[in-house]
Order: structure tokens, then C-alpha cells, then sequence
């Protein structure tokens, strides 16, 4: 039963950060400059790394890896997101 629990857990954050990647890849390059966070390139890189380890059974979620896959993922969703999302043609800096 644990191990079920656990495994559910690792599955959730693998989702988690695969929301956070796709959600990234989909969003403007000029978008992260103007909200004054990091590039798009390196927060790409940052979620396709911890996928990567999620993935490769690394990332798990009682492990280094997995709590520093699920902050990294947080801080994207949490703080990075909204604020690309705001930055729309015509809104701000972006436009």
C-alpha cells in the first residue's frame, strides 16, 4: 500500500512538471524578459531537467531530487506563470 501511495505521489509531481514545461514551451520568449523573470530558454531547461529526473525514477518525491523537482515546478506555476500571463500584446513592456 505504501509503495502504491508513493508511486502515485511521483506520478502526480511527473504531471505537475509536465504541465510546467508544456505551459512554458507554449508561452512568448519576450514575454519572460518583460515580466522580469528568467528566459524562456532557462526555465525550459529548468522543467525539462526535472522531468527528465522524475522520469528516470530520480525525482522522487521523498527524495533531494523530488523536493527539488517539486519547488522548481511550484515556483514556475506558483510565480512565473501568472506574471507571463499577464504580459499580452498591448499590455506593458511586452507590447
Amino acid at each position: 500500500m505504501t509503495y502504491l501511495l508513493i508511486g502515485v505521489l511521483n506520478l502526480g509531481l511527473a504531471i505537475l512538471v509536465g504541465w510546467g514545461l508544456i505551459d512554458a514551451a507554449t508561452r512568448p520568449a519576450a514575454a519572460f524578459v518583460a515580466a522580469g523573470k528568467l528566459t524562456k530558454p532557462i526555465w525550459l531547461g529548468i522543467l525539462g531537467a526535472s522531468l527528465a529526473l522524475t522520469l528516470l525514477g530520480f525525482g522522487s518525491i521523498f527524495g533531494i531530487f523530488g523536493i527539488i523537482v517539486a519547488v522548481a515546478s511550484i515556483v514556475y506555476l506558483v510565480d512565473v506563470r501568472p506574471a507571463v500571463r499577464e504580459m499580452r500584446p498591448g499590455n506593458g513592456p511586452y507590447g
